[in-house]
């Protein structure tokens, strides 16, 4: 055996048990086991991320094969075995085919993760943020470079002895090539200038005018003032992902997810800008892009025309019920669509707003300054009758599918119906303050539990508001 190939094959399996071996030493050293986790959160991910992502999870069933373990010892130890016997045996080519499948094995991962990060890398180097903070990268990168030196000592020590040079290959030149080019944009990506991060004072985001940026246009500034969450909108530190990074790097991003908005007509709910690594600046870059500026003002103007149409729909089919005509005249009549997103509509006094009492029945409940009344199945509208008395009103029980009356202790006689869109009913307690009786009625309740498409106006309330002594709650349907 040539003393140049021991010395290779030994230096292979050296290489690759020393990690293992540093690791042991200091575990017995420090007691420490040096698990760490991280946990970052990324802007969005770039083609090599995402093929990363498809492979990870065979490619750890595949580094969780015995004889790739221990930075691939075994398999080399295997590998020299069946060199060693095939040289003896005379057939020197097979015992090179046996080293070489198993450095091939060995450099599979390794390389695959250099060429992912290389291709984010020379994408664009925000891409790789994706593949976690810089410590993390640097280390895997580190590991991956080093994790290709065993297999290619392996290479190495099976190689047969040329006197003459002889030109390599297309296959080692292309792979010797990519390496080479990997090493490179990984470096220059790392030794980019960080660039600067301006200040909320320096871009002038408060419109003072005494900003110290030059060469920015205002629409950049305010682009940038957004996305670090220098201004209200955004006052929890901006746009995830985004507020460290340098000025010139987040308007390259926003300049150019600007020009795929404008070719979709500045919708940034189109695929092609919703798949951008970089989407999520979509909700800062009105000030830095007309296109978009535009869009989200066409689209506000139709959102508020669709839910105007929406209430004058609702609004119609309420004011179609027929107006209750009471036994005796009451002070007030009021009739309104009123809405919620939680169940319930809210009557409350000066000084008790946000009071949400218990309901009898589940329908209606009282605490001193306070009502509230069951409206909806979770999410919808009510039409609503309020009727206030000076005296008692005669019982009707007829048309309505529940009935519950309960009484009221007004502090102030300011009492006020509130709907989920802060539309309201007042002067409910003509009298001033003092006791109540609240009588509700209502119809509908069955028809929207069964049915989750139920008609407009299906629910129905009349309340009846008018003094009255007694505390305790009657329920007449």
């Amino acid at each position: 055996m040539p003393q140049r190939s021991s010395i290779l094959w030994a230096a292979a399996l050296l290489t690759a048990l020393f990690p293992a071996l540093l690791f042991w030493i200091e575990t017995l050293l420090s007691g420490n086991d040096g698990s760490q986790s991280y946990v970052w959160m990324s802007s969005g991910q770039c083609l090599g991320n995402q093929i990363n992502d498809l492979l990870r999870s065979p490619q750890r069933t595949l580094e969780d094969f015995p004889l790739l373990e221990y930075g691939g010892a075994p398999m080399i130890a295997l590998a020299f075995t069946g060199w060693c016997l095939s040289l003896r045996s005379g057939r020197a080519r097979l015992g090179r085919i046996i080293a070489r499948c198993a450095a091939a094995a060995l450099l599979l991962s390794p390389l695959c993760g250099l060429l992912l990060v290389t291709l984010d890398a020379a994408l664009d180097t925000h891409c790789l943020e994706a593949w976690g903070p810089p410590a993390l990268l640097n280390g895997a990168v580190g590991t991956d470079l080093y994790r290709l030196a065993p297999p290619i000592l392996v290479l190495a020590a099976v190689r047969a002895p040329r006197r003459a040079f002889i030109r390599r290959g297309r296959p080692a030149r292309t792979a010797l090539a990519i390496l080479a080019l990997s090493v490179t944009v990984l470096a220059l990506a790392e030794a980019a200038p960080a660039g600067t991060v301006s200040s909320e004072g320096e871009l002038d985001c408060a419109g003072f005018g005494d900003g110290t940026v030059r060469g920015l246009s205002t629409g950049e500034k305010g682009f940038l003032c957004q996305v670090r969450g220098y201004n209200s909108f955004y006052a929890e530190g901006g746009i995830e992902g985004w507020g460290q990074a340098p000025d010139r790097v987040v308007l390259a991003h926003g300049h150019h997810l600007c020009g795929l908005a404008t070719r979709q007509g500045g919708n940034l709910e189109a695929r092609a800008v919703q798949q951008a690594p970089h989407a999520s600046l979509g909700r800062a870059l009105a000030p830095l892009c007309p296109a978009v500026a535009r869009w989200q003002e066409q689209e506000g103007k139709r959102k508020q025309e669709e839910e105007a149409a929406y209430v004058a729909e609702k609004e119609k089919a309420c004011a179609a019920h027929r107006t209750h005509r009471p036994k005796i005249k009451p002070v007030r009549q009021r009739r309104a669509t009123m809405w919620t997103e939680f169940w319930t509509i809210n009557a409350w006094e000066d000084g008790y707003e946000g009071t949400v009492p218990e309901t009898v029945e589940d329908l209606v409940g009282s605490e001193r300054g306070a009502l509230t009344i069951w409206a909806a199945d979770e999410i919808g509208h009510a039409c609503v009758t309020v009727e206030s008395y000076t005296r008692r009103p005669p019982l009707e029980i007829r048309g309505g599918e529940e009935v519950v009356e309960v009484g009221y202790d007004s502090p102030k006689g300011s009492l006020a119906l509130v709907d989920g869109w802060g539309n309201r009913l007042p002067a409910l307690t003509p009298a001033g303050p003092g006791s109540y009786r609240v009588r509700v009625h209502l119809r509908g309740r069955k028809l929207v539990h069964q049915n989750p498409d139920a008609p407009d106006g299906a629910v129905q309330l009349l309340i009846m508001v008018f003094p009255g002594e007694q505390k305790k709650p009657t329920v007449y349907r």
